[in-house]
């Protein structure tokens, strides 16, 4: 491993998402908006490069030379620590890929887990794999991140893929060893835990959501259009509607907080008006795209009423789209709206040369030519011409394209200016219709630039904006607010390269060349003869009363929770329960214990108000009690976890302070005191004085149970004698139940129910001092029930009924294949067992062996299945089934199987694509037989399958990875270690003609190669369906090409076109019709599947799949909604 200064980097094209690594863990992701592919959102504190990175940079290459590669069993390896800035960093892959078909590679902080709370540095760095053949093929790709508690490491999870780093022929492999190189360049960085975005700037900003930021910069903007603003006031709504379930009113609380608010603003009301879950705001979307779908939603909202066509005038525009013909007088036109322009980024400099590209004529002749009515096909121009533009012009930029040659998403990062002021008036109307406007001035000022900093499938968004239209710019990056420079708003949000010097004295002073991943991805331009009446005042006149004394309000309960919170050592809290909260929650709230401390009368009370005082000022007050009828008791929590009033207060205690109360009660810090007040009433109803209570006496407080109602409720409390028995307060138990004198009951103690419950009979002939029954306890007591009646009941008795309120768990099921709908909710126990959950569900699918369900449980965080289901038997209890880190889950997801699971497990399941050998057709077969079957197992099973050519057919097995065929599986291999997930396995018969090979004869791999990559027009692309052939000595390509084409069926037209080459260790050598063909091919080896083969080039038609985000088992992609 070496250490030296970096060359300058190859500019590598961000094809994919830059994330912290995460393991894929089920636990709350870092910044992940919950489902794969994992998004990115900026933590609240770290701020982005461009505001924290300050002073020169200190920059290091560090090189790790990674031996036996092939060989590491490791799902993730870190390399040695190394030195920059100042700071320790690592290398982390994982050589098999992050739960992907790629090299993840990310750079970490090393000693992250010791640094102290609220640590973040700043990197700009590169992450490089060499090809050790050809020093220019190698794979260099940069990002830059801030890193912090949340984010320890950051990089690519999609780096490269295994095929092409695993494949010796490409040369990153090389005797087995891998070269990985990371150069970091890290800027010390500004502590922003203590600005004030509002005393810095006069803003203030939006808070994320987890992956909001994009939402964030675009509401900016909108609200810094002062007309947009006013005529977002101008909604009607009412008092009566609620910002959640009201998009104008949610938009105009939004707004008038950010006009008003000296704090960051909350979104969540905004969102859950969409009709956003907390999965939707975890989810990052597209800014463009938002806007739209935001802009038709409040054109809707907003016809039949006082501001009906606002977005029109703010954004609409025009253009006509016409077809001209050449040669005779026809011409076609079509005149279409528009609320933003799309303009391209790739081969454009700038926006001028975009709009140049937008109005381009496009010349329609030869095989291309139009068909004019009644003219026939006639050679014409086509193109577009603006008619008007819109007061504000949105521009969106087309940074993101999809890659045909790659089959995936790219962001384009080259350099792209825009002016300050934009002329689209220029060369006398260039781009103007005929029919257009020619006395309106299109000159239009620079409003705000929206910045995507990151990669395709994540980054950060943030705004520059000047609300005003004056010099001064302001970035609004989510919470925070900055004064800006306009260089800092245009030139450095160009894209392109950034150069940062080396500083390492006495080294090759090679400076670091970083592909800026920061440009901007929207601009908001607005026309200058417009721009008094856009950028014009808004003030509380504007605001409708309600939503001023709505929003006021708020505020002051804001202000008050702030003052509270400030005052609160000042007071302490407490709490009375009484008799009636007693008989309000025990049997609804509550089952075990008393009465929920949180639901009961609570006082805020100065800690200097004397105790007696409180009695007489509030409580005589408050509950209509005089001071001489009241008892307070003291709450005492036990060691069995229960909490029990304990012991009365003394009348010396009484003449305490509050304050000092507080702390005789409580030892922990809490500001809190927690009372019971006793009350006697006499027969009249009327409250009585409290009886003398001498060490003899003991309160008990009595629960009555009804097993037929399955009902548990207080029915009052009494004081007994210690020396007295149970047998002696039979008949006041029946008096307090409505019973009989005579009714015959059974008595139990209600002991404790954490973690298990513990209700026990009690002996009606022991003394309450012998079963040790003290102050606060509680007595649960019941009918005694026939051996008849029992049957007819589920609880016969009280020990049984809490074991059921214990541990129900109502839990809703839904079907695998529907994991955002309920099927239906079951009412189960925590403690049910593995069977006993299945067998329900069984029941209520109506399904006669519960063996065939097979469950899988929930992901709390992203609210989505997790990866792997429960195996047979593999959990105790349901419990086991809904824990998800520390909380509980409720869901779980059922699939009805074809076979019980147990059988399942013990099967390995196979998924062959057979190909046959008659006619040109795959089947995907799924191949299930024991785990310890072979391959001669799995080939026999498919001959059952699939019509084979001859009934004496011998087949094969082969894996087939990247269009390569890397191994023929030997018939006894065993199929228990055969992994079919990120490779394909491929049956077909053996033809005849390699069963008998001459001794001269050579079985050579053929595939089907081109050369038209984007990145490199010498690399060699692979694609289709590979295949072995059989070539004789002697034989000449000519002959050889006739087999092939006979073989693949391929029209002579098209295979005229194809060239065939002898490609070895990746680099093709053309071969002529006259040459020798097994002269190329000296070994007859079939398995070095990347050594040689014949190659045959031609384009690939095969259509392109559509573009999947990741391949885990369950992915939900969500376009942006906004459902109210």
């Amino acid at each position: 491993m070496t250490m030296m200064t970096p060359q300058p980097l190859d500019q590598q094209e961000d094809e994919e998402m830059l994330v912290p690594h995460s393991d894929f863990v089920e636990g709350p992701q870092p910044l992940v908006e919950g489902p794969q592919p994992m998004e990115v959102a900026q933590p609240e504190n770290a701020s982005t490069a461009e505001n924290q990175a300050v002073d020169e940079p200190q920059a290091s290459r560090f090189t790790w030379t990674i031996e036996n590669f092939s060989r590491l069993n490791l799902k993730k390896l870190y390399s040695e620590v190394f030195i920059v800035g100042g700071y320790k960093w690592r290398v982390l892959i994982f050589p098999k890929g992050n739960n992907v078909d790629y090299l993840s590679m990310y750079l970490d902080v090393a000693d992250s887990a010791t640094l102290p709370y609220g640590w973040s540095r700043y990197a700009q760095f590169s992450l490089a794999v060499v090809n050790q053949i050809h020093n220019k093929f190698t794979i260099k790709k940069d990002t830059q991140h801030q890193f912090n508690q949340r984010e320890s490491d950051w990089g690519f999870t999609s780096f490269m893929p295994l095929s092409e780093l695993y494949d010796p022929s490409k040369g990153y492999l090389v005797n087995d060893s891998v070269v990985v190189e990371a150069d970091v360049a890290v800027r010390k960085v500004i502590d922003y835990w203590t600005y004030d975005s509002k005393k810095e700037t006069g803003y203030v900003g939006l808070k994320n959501q987890g992956a909001t930021c994009y939402m964030n910069s675009l509401l900016q903007t909108l609200y810094h259009i002062p007309y947009f603003r006013k005529a977002v006031y101008h909604m009607p709504t009412t008092e009566n509607d609620m910002p959640s379930g009201s998009i104008p009113l949610a938009l105009q609380s939004l707004f008038y907080k950010l006009q008003y608010s000296d704090t960051s603003v909350a979104t969540k009301e905004l969102t859950k008006s969409f009709g956003w879950d907390t999965y939707d705001s975890f989810m990052q979307h597209d800014v463009q795209e938002l806007n739209r779908v935001l802009c038709e939603k409040l054109e809707d909202k907003m016809k039949g009423t006082v501001v009906e066509g606002t977005i029109q005038k703010l954004f609409e525009g025009h253009h006509m789209n016409y077809i001209e013909c050449i040669n005779v007088d026809f011409k076609s036109t079509r005149k279409e709206s528009f609320y933003d322009l799309q303009l391209d980024v790739k081969g454009c400099k700038d926006v001028y040369a975009s709009f140049d590209k937008y109005v381009e004529v496009e010349r329609l002749e030869g095989d291309n030519k139009y068909h004019a009515e009644e003219h026939g096909l006639q050679d014409a121009r086509k193109g577009v011409l603006f008619i008007d533009f819109p007061p504000v012009l949105q521009l969106q930029l087309k940074r993101f394209e999809y890659d045909f040659m790659r089959d995936t998403m790219v962001k384009i990062n080259d350099r792209y200016e825009f002016p300050l002021q934009l002329d689209l008036d220029r060369e006398s109307g260039k781009y103007l219709s005929p029919d257009a406007d020619r006395s309106v001035r299109n000159l239009y000022t620079l409003h705000s630039v929206l910045v995507h900093s990151g990669g395709v499938h994540g980054g950060h968004y943030y705004a520059f904006i000047r609300p005003t239209l004056s010099d001064q710019w302001y970035k609004f990056d989510d919470e925070r607010v900055t004064k800006e420079d306009v260089k800092r708003a245009l030139e450095e949000q160009y894209g392109g390269e950034e150069e940062l010097p080396q500083t390492n004295p006495g080294f090759n002073n090679t400076p670091f060349k970083f592909t800026k991943y920061s440009n901007a991805y929207m601009l908001v331009y607005i026309r200058e003869s417009d721009k008094d009446k856009i950028i014009c005042d808004v003030d509380e006149k504007d605001i409708a009363e309600h939503l001023r004394i709505r929003l006021k309000k708020e505020q002051e309960e804001k202000e008050d929770k702030r003052r509270y919170k400030a005052q609160a050592h000042l007071y302490t809290i407490i709490k009375v329960a009484r008799d009636e909260d007693l008989r309000e929650q025990i049997g609804k709230d509550i089952h075990f214990d008393l009465v929920d401390h949180d639901k009961v009368r609570s006082f805020r009370i100065q800690k200097q108000m004397p105790f007696n005082l409180f009695k007489q000022e509030e409580v005589a007050k408050e509950f209509g009690i005089p001071v001489q009828y009241q008892r307070f008791w003291i709450w005492a929590k036990r060691q069995n976890h229960t909490y029990r009033p304990n012991r009365p207060l003394t009348p010396q205690e009484e003449t305490q302070t509050v304050g000092q109360l507080r702390e005789v009660s409580t030892k922990t810090h809490n500001a809190e005191l927690k009372l019971f007040l006793e009350v006697e009433y006499g027969l009249d109803l009327r409250p009585i004085p409290p009886p003398d209570k001498t060490k003899e006496d003991i309160l008990l407080f009595f629960k009555l149970y009804d097993p037929e109602k399955e009902e548990l409720r207080y029915v009052g409390r009494l004081f007994v004698k210690c020396s007295g028995k149970p047998s002696e307060i039979l008949t006041k138990l029946n008096e307090l139940a409505g019973f009989a004198p005579e009714e015959e009951i059974e008595i139990f103690e209600e002991i404790k129910y954490d973690p298990n419950v513990m209700c026990e009979r009690l002996d009606r002939r022991t003394s309450f001092r012998f079963s040790q029954i003290e102050d606060g306890d509680i007595i649960c007591f019941q009918k005694r029930l026939s051996p008849e009646s029992e049957e007819q009941v589920r609880y016969p008795d009280v020990p049984m009924f809490l074991e059921y309120v214990k541990n129900r768990q109502v839990v809703h099921f839904r079907a695998l294949e529907r994991p955002k709908e309920d099927d239906f909710c079951l009412e189960l126990a925590k403690n049910h067992t593995y069977d006993d959950v299945v067998e329900r569900v069984a029941q209520r699918l109506g399904l006669n062996d519960p063996s065939k369900i097979r469950l899988t449980p929930h992901n709390c965080y992203s609210q989505q299945p997790k990866p792997n289901f429960i195996k047979y038997r593999s959990v105790d209890h349901l419990l086991d089934m809904l824990v998800h880190y520390n909380q509980v889950s409720d869901i779980l997801y059922y699939e009805v199987l074809d076979i019980p699971l147990p059988e399942l497990q013990c099967l390995k399941t196979l998924k062959v694509a057979f190909h046959y050998a008659t006619k040109d057709e795959v089947i995907i077969l799924n191949v299930r037989l024991p785990k310890l079957s072979t391959v001669e197992d799995v080939l026999n099973e498919i001959k059952t399958k699939v019509e084979l050519s001859q009934p004496n057919a011998e087949l094969r097995l082969l894996e087939v990875f990247y269009h390569k065929i890397y191994k023929i599986f030997p018939l006894n291999e065993k199929i228990e270690n055969i992994n079919d997930q990120y490779w394909t396995l491929r049956a077909e018969e053996i033809p005849d003609e390699e069963k008998n090979l001459g001794p001269h004869d050579r079985l050579i791999h053929v595939y089907h190669f081109t050369k038209e990559t984007a990145q490199n027009p010498m690399q060699v692309q692979n694609f289709g369906e590979p295949f072995f052939l059989v070539i004789r000595e002697g034989e000449t390509l000519a002959e050889v090409k006739v087999r092939i084409q006979k073989k693949l069926q391929v029209p002579d037209e098209e295979f005229s076109k194809w060239k065939f080459a002898f490609l070895s260790l990746g680099r093709p050598e053309y071969l002529q019709d006259t040459d020798i063909v097994s002269s190329r091919f000296q070994r007859r080896d079939v398995y070095g599947a990347w050594e040689q083969y014949l190659g045959l080039e031609h384009s690939d038609t095969t259509p392109k799949r559509a573009y999947v985000s990741n391949q885990n088992r369950h992915t939900f992609e969500k376009p942006v909604k906004i459902y109210n």
